[in-house]
C-alpha cells in the first residue's frame, strides 16, 4: 500500500513539474502568444496572406507589447519565435525586442506583434546577440489581406515582415530603429544553460516543452485549418 501511494505523490510531482517548467511571468507570455495567433487567423480579410505564411521560414509573436516599457527604465516586451523544420515546427524560443525610435510613435498603450523571418539569412541574423531591424537586417511593414500580389517590391525582398495588432486593428508596422535579440534568461529556464537558440529552432533534436503547448497547439491548428 505504500509502495502505491508513493507512486501516486511522484506521480503528481512529475506532471506538477511538467506543468511548472516555465515562471509564471513567461508562462503567460506563451498563453497570450497563442492567443494572438488565434485571434488574428480568425479574420481571413484582415490576416497575413497565406502565401506569405507559407514561405515563412520562422513565426514570432510578441504579445502584449507596454507603451510604457519604452519610456520608463529602457524595459523590453517578449515573446516566442519557432521555425519550420522537416515540415514541421521546432521547439520555440523566448525573444524580446528593445527600444527602438519607433516605440514612442505608437499611439496605443498596448501593441501585439507578429514578425515573419522569410529566409534563413534572416533568421540567422535574428539568433545572434542582437540585432537592429532596417539596419543588420532588412525589414518591412507587412501586406496584410488574401493575396500576397499586392506586396511592394520592398516588401518581397525584406528578410523580416512585421506587422502590429492594437485596438483590434490588425496591419503591417515599421520597426525599423528596434532591436530584437534571444531572452537569454528565459530560455535558459525553459532549456537549461547549455542549449542555444540556434539549437532550438535549426536542428530539430530539441523537442517542445509541456509549459510551451499552448504556442506550438495554436501553430499546429493554424497550419491544419488553413492548408498553411
Amino acid at each position: 500500500m505504500r509502495v502505491l501511494i508513493a507512486a501516486v505523490i511522484l506521480g503528481v510531482f512529475s506532471l506538477t513539474a511538467m506543468a511548472a517548467d516555465l515562471p509564471s511571468k513567461e508562462a503567460k507570455r506563451v498563453q497570450e502568444a497563442a492567443t494572438v495567433l488565434k485571434e488574428i487567423h480568425a479574420v481571413p480579410d484582415k490576416d497575413i496572406p497565406q502565401e506569405l505564411w507559407e514561405k515563412a521560414e520562422c513565426v514570432m509573436v510578441i504579445p502584449s507589447l507596454k507603451k510604457a516599457a519604452f519610456v520608463v527604465g529602457g524595459e523590453y516586451g517578449g515573446g516566442l519565435m519557432s521555425c519550420r523544420h522537416n515540415g514541421g515546427w521546432s521547439a520555440p524560443v523566448f525573444m524580446r525586442v528593445e527600444k527602438g525610435s519607433w516605440g514612442l510613435q505608437i499611439g496605443a498603450q498596448s501593441i501585439d506583434l507578429v514578425l515573419l523571418v522569410m529566409n534563413k539569412s534572416g533568421t540567422e541574423k535574428l539568433l545572434k546577440n542582437k540585432v537592429t531591424l532596417g539596419a543588420e537586417a532588412s525589414a518591412a511593414a507587412g501586406p496584410v489581406g488574401r493575396d500576397a500580389r499586392a506586396a511592394t517590391d520592398a516588401q518581397m525582398k525584406a528578410e523580416i515582415l512585421s506587422y502590429s495588432r492594437t485596438q483590434g486593428l490588425f496591419a503591417g508596422v515599421n520597426l525599423s530603429g528596434g532591436a530584437i535579440r534571444p531572452d537569454t534568461d528565459a530560455n535558459a529556464h525553459l532549456y537549461g544553460q547549455n542549449v542555444t537558440p540556434t539549437d532550438v529552432v535549426m536542428s530539430g533534436t530539441v523537442k517542445p516543452t509541456a509549459g510551451t503547448e499552448p504556442f506550438m497547439n495554436a501553430l499546429r491548428r493554424e497550419s491544419a485549418a488553413t492548408g498553411r
